[in-house]
């Protein structure tokens, strides 16, 4: 069933990321999310700031940091950083211990949200667990890329457990995908999970580069069926809102949002304002 339950991060954090996020792409439980990532758009920070505000909102959810692939620094900064129980395989460890951490997490998220829990995966990033799965793949043939016929199938999988049941638990996925970075096979994993999700939100290089923040790109980002998420008076502001920003240029919407939410002290007073 599609998510229904908004978890409203704006009452977790005072951050201004996190109320853009509120307004522009909303997480609910059972949300299957992208974060689309160019290099150096802030999406670490985001991880984080959505992982301590989904904890001050709801103490009950039960967290998961999933990294992948990543440096040994970043990792020690992840367990210092979040209320989430962080797995994580490091750079130096081998594909075999890559693979096997995202299936054993997979195994315990499946089992908690059969019992009823609501859990919540954080993932950095999909595209390096694709990447792991194409060094153990057996397709008949290579994708342009160096990418294998069924290398996808174990991340889809994953990335697909995403859903609200109807007796009760829920897991929800947030996931980086990795954009801009040079590479064609990154390139192809990003286009096959285009759209797969039910929820987007495209980090925005041009305006981190800027220290614009949030750093995001209005237009691209947004969530599938946000009216069963939000409240009518909020999803009428918010479309307002779409509308009031549409006829701008990627900078000077996220600048125009910014202002607004300088303006206004939270983001029921700036729908509000909107005429």
């Amino acid at each position: 069933m599609d998510p229904h339950e908004w978890l409203q991060l704006e009452k977790g954090s005072t951050d201004p990321s996190m109320r853009a996020l509120d307004l522009l792409a909303p997480i609910g439980k059972g949300t299957r999310g992208l974060i689309v990532a160019p290099p150096k758009a802030g999406k670490t920070t985001f991880l984080k700031q959505i992982s301590n505000a989904v904890h001050a909102v709801d103490p009950t959810i039960r967290q998961y940091c999933l990294l992948i692939d990543e440096r040994p620094e970043e990792v020690t900064d992840f367990k210092r950083s979040v209320p989430a129980e962080v797995w994580a395989s490091s750079s130096d460890q081998s594909y075999d211990k890559h693979k096997k951490l995202g299936e054993d997490l997979m195994r315990v998220a499946l089992e908690k949200t059969a019992q009823g829990e609501d859990v919540f995966i954080l993932l950095d990033s999909l595209t390096r667990l694709a990447r792991v799965h194409n060094q153990f793949a057996t397709g008949t043939r290579t994708m342009s890329g160096g990418l294998d016929s069924r290398a996808m199938e174990a991340p889809r999988r994953f990335f697909g457990a995403a859903r609200k049941l109807e007796e009760g638990g829920s897991l929800t996925i947030l996931a980086t995908i990795l954009v801009d970075t040079g590479s064609k096979m990154d390139e192809i994993i990003f286009q096959e999970f285009k759209g797969t999700g039910n929820m987007e939100l495209v980090l925005y290089r041009q305006a981190a580069d800027m220290r614009i923040f949030p750093a995001l790109k209005v237009r691209d980002s947004g969530t599938r069926k946000e009216e069963k998420l939000f409240p009518k008076d909020y999803l009428e502001g918010v479309y307002k809102l779409r509308r009031h920003l549409a006829s701008l240029g990627d900078i000077e919407a996220i600048k125009a949002l910014t202002e607004l939410m300088r303006t206004y002290k939270n983001n029921t007073t700036l729908l509000a304002s909107l005429k």
